[in-house]
């Protein structure tokens, strides 16, 4: 089968597309024929290996898993022993932030992880960026203990995960304002936000107004920047470390008095969330933003764009081209 690889960390320049042995499902995995899959900053930070903490996960001197892509879409076309939740033939799309192998045109998944079917009358394409974002959004949303009625600001809101997370909160039934550039307020605006705040034109930081969770889901403010935006007991949740490994650090440290507090919450993958995500498609209360897509072919150019930092919501691989 053809596959994007890796045999060591660097930029885009280190994969290039080769023949590797197709994978075979052993007891309680599915083979899953891959239409699509996608690139995201999680991919990017594995293909080279950076943050160095990564390697701990990855592999400290080479890459273990060779092909990245942690969202993948496609048909089931062999069953494992032992697996009766899913059938050959059915169209299922999920999440494998450990395995990985989204970017090649054959994967195993366990049928225990994070997969699902696919909604009714969605694409490969459309279905594929609906995981990473979206179950970083909900851990976030989880530990900030967002509910109904609460003031949410989210910094980011056209990532992967911001766009995910404004979806996210207005279901839940709070407020939202949302921190976007000036070509993405209608976008933004259409996700759901009560309010947009164009960066470029309005310091996000000076807003006369108390939340009672700021999301930085970039990574690119700070507890120390938004502090005044906090109500009292308002809580500080970002995706990234921050300078000096200072978000987990003052998780820990805002943890032990009253007040406002940091939060530095560890994802965890449950199979519970990809379930709750598809059924949130199905009623039309969360679609994953999609910027543009990539042939397999073309894998490099995909993970170039995703590292300019400009990208709008999701990036999608055609590994295969659909029915």
């Amino acid at each position: 089968m053809r596959a994007a690889v890796h045999t060591k960390y660097g930029g885009p320049e280190v994969l290039s597309i080769e023949h590797v042995a197709k994978p075979r499902a052993l007891p309680g995995e599915i083979l899953i024929k891959v239409f699509a899959a996608s690139v995201n900053r999680t991919d990017c930070g594995f293909l080279r290996g950076k943050p160095l903490l990564v390697r701990l996960f990855s592999g400290v001197g080479k890459p273990k898993a060779q092909t990245l892509g942690n969202e993948f879409a496609g048909r089931v076309e062999a069953v494992g022993d032992g697996v009766t939740t899913f059938s050959v033939g059915q169209d299922v799309f999920g999440y494998d932030g450990y395995g990985f192998g989204g970017q090649a045109e054959y994967k195993t998944a366990r049928v225990t992880g994070m997969v699902a079917l696919i909604p009714a009358g969605m694409t490969y394409a459309e279905v594929v960026p609906s995981t990473e974002g979206a179950h970083y959004a909900l851990n976030i949303i989880r530990a900030a203990g967002i509910f109904a009625g609460q003031n949410v600001l989210i910094y980011g809101a056209t990532g992967a995960i911001g766009s995910s997370a404004v979806q996210l909160v207005k279901h839940l039934g709070a407020r939202v304002t949302a921190v976007c550039d000036t070509k993405s307020v209608a976008l933004v605006a259409s996700l759901g936000a009560d309010r947009v705040v164009d960066y470029t034109r309005e310091d996000f930081t000076r807003l006369d107004e108390q939340f009672d969770a700021v999301l930085d889901t970039v990574g690119k403010s700070s507890f120390g920047a938004c502090k005044t935006l906090l109500n009292p007991h308002g809580v500080y949740v970002s995706t990234e470390l921050g300078r000096g490994w200072q978000n987990p650090l003052l998780a820990i440290g805002t943890a032990m008095f009253g007040g406002k507090k940091v939060l530095f919450p560890i994802p965890k993958d449950t199979r519970d969330d990809v379930i709750f995500l598809k059924g949130l498609m199905e009623i039309g209360a969360f679609k994953p933003v999609i910027d543009r897509s990539f042939s397999l072919d073309e894998i490099a150019l995909a993970y170039q764009y995703v590292e300019s930092g400009v990208k709008i919501g999701n990036v999608v691989i055609r590994v295969v081209d659909e029915r």
